[in-house]
């Protein structure tokens, strides 16, 4: 089967959404309310396009002068003011279209793409050339006509607009893609999006995603459930057993925790979530590194807790063992959040992981409709990396029975689940451990005292006694 040729954008989450970027050749658009971000995708694109020996003609049929483009453009690192005036090109077309009209318009835009030999064209300002045309046949003939010159070429034209334009207009009807920009407001958070409106000849990852506008341009976020499918198909075919990091836990489930296993621990504030996890990441090695992934409690605060239960993360993160990485709930995309982790386990051949917690990574989420979706697809491709990992997540009652899951049938996607918390004796509460289910590995269901003292995190069997019987425990 034929390949058709790709022009990549160079911005890694889009290039993914397109399946490997825009076919050359073909014709863009790129709309969205203004402050969207289409300015910055399109000069991105198009700086980026010169990085591969490109050259790109930016026509604007807008009155603002590009010394205003250049000084907001200049901000974001992308930006190279060397190459104006060689590999790129700015032209300003608003007075031709204002004095002659569009047929002038055309033909000054296809005296730039040869003089140029641009393979890339931007034309900003559609809406203005809408409104010039008598009729939604001219804006056709307009689109058309430049299409034509431009595929003539060898030259990928990218339109923008500030209308919402919808999918049987004259414009989309010319066109081989659209794009859309949009901002949402979720509570108090705007929340950027993109969505592959069309794309005509080329598979592209539907629906809506999210991204930002950082230093470095656009960023894009692909919905993690819709470009990681295939992990368990790379699952490992035998079964290891790695220990807990709880030394009188480990012979009640059957030696330890299954490798590439994912345990959830259930439990309220104060339960011991976070000590068995710290626990756990005392196990890691330079040969087998953990990572600690976290929402609330700093990395300085950590290492203190941690020393008090009898493990030294300084020095397990000076040998190389241990990574700490905190994350802002409030700031955070919760697709860029998956994405990071990833990309450490990726680069830091990561095979331990404390995630605390899920419900910290579910508030950063705007739709919490497809967490179940995102954490299937994220500890899919964790058990795929060969990587075992313990998550927390905060039940809200303190005593008793109640529970709250991160997401409608999550107990289905974790291999086992463990639940703290405490029960109320006549003179103090004490912490209690019930293992709910372990996956692949035989265990004891007996109810476990929990103890959390300067070795750590500690188990015993609950000893019951009957009526009357007033002997030491």
């Amino acid at each position: 089967m034929n390949q058709l040729k790709r022009l990549q954008s160079g911005i890694e989450g889009l290039d993914e959404l397109l399946k490997g970027g825009f076919v050359a050749g073909s014709s863009y658009i790129i709309q969205g309310r203004p402050g969207s971000g289409k300015t910055i995708l399109a000069n991105q694109i198009g700086f980026n396009h010169t990085n591969n020996g490109g050259r790109v003609l930016f026509a604007t049929l807008l009155a603002e002068p590009h010394e205003r483009l250049f000084q907001f453009l200049s901000t974001l690192s992308f930006f190279d003011k060397t190459k104006i005036g060689d590999q790129i090109q700015f032209v300003s077309a608003f007075d031709t279209m204002e004095n002659d009209g569009l047929d002038e318009v055309v033909k000054l835009l296809r005296r730039e793409i040869v003089r140029q030999k641009s393979t890339v064209m931007i034309l900003d300002g559609l809406l203005n050339a809408r409104s010039k045309a008598d009729s939604p046949l001219n804006t056709k003939r307009f689109i058309s006509e430049l299409q034509g010159h431009a595929a003539f070429a060898g030259c990928t034209v990218f339109f923008l607009t500030s209308s919402q334009l919808d999918d049987g207009s004259p414009e989309h009807t010319m066109v081989d893609g659209v794009l859309e920009l949009g901002e949402e407001l979720v509570g108090t958070r705007s929340i950027r999006r993109i969505k592959m409106r069309k794309t005509r000849g080329s598979g592209a990852i539907p629906g809506a995603h999210e991204c930002e506008i950082t230093e470095n341009g656009l960023v894009v976020y692909p919905r993690l459930e819709s470009v990681v499918t295939c992990s368990a198909m790379r699952d490992s075919d035998h079964f290891s057993v790695v220990s807990s990091g709880v030394a009188s836990l480990d012979p009640l489930i059957g030696g330890g925790l299954m490798q590439s296993s994912v345990t959830l621990l259930l439990g309220p504030s104060g339960s011991g979530k976070t000590s068995f996890g710290i626990n756990f990441l005392g196990e890691s090695t330079v040969q087998e590194p953990g990572l600690h992934f976290g929402f609330y409690e700093s990395p300085q605060r950590l290492r203190m807790k941690a020393a008090s239960l009898g493990v030294d993360f300084s020095a397990l993160e000076a040998s190389g063992a241990l990574t700490i990485l905190w994350k802002s709930i409030t700031t955070e995309l919760v697709d860029k959040l998956a994405m990071e982790l990833l990309r450490v386990v990726e680069e830091k051949s990561i095979k331990r992981v404390f995630l605390d917690s899920l419900g910290g990574m579910t508030r950063a989420a705007a739709d919490k409709t497809r967490m179940l979706d995102l954490y299937t697809a994220l500890m899919g491709e964790l058990r795929a990396r060969d990587v075992t990992v313990v998550a927390s997540w905060e039940v809200r009652s303190l005593l008793g029975g109640e529970m709250d899951a991160p997401a409608p049938d999550m107990s289905g996607i974790v291999d086992n689940l463990l639940l703290l918390r405490f029960v109320q004796e006549p003179a103090e509460l004490k912490r209690q451990l019930s293992i709910l289910k372990i996956r692949d590995n035989p265990y004891d269901p007996s109810l476990l005292e929990v103890s959390i003292g300067e070795q750590g995190l500690d188990v015993k069997k609950v000893r019951f006694h009957a009526p009357g019987d007033n002997s030491n425990a």
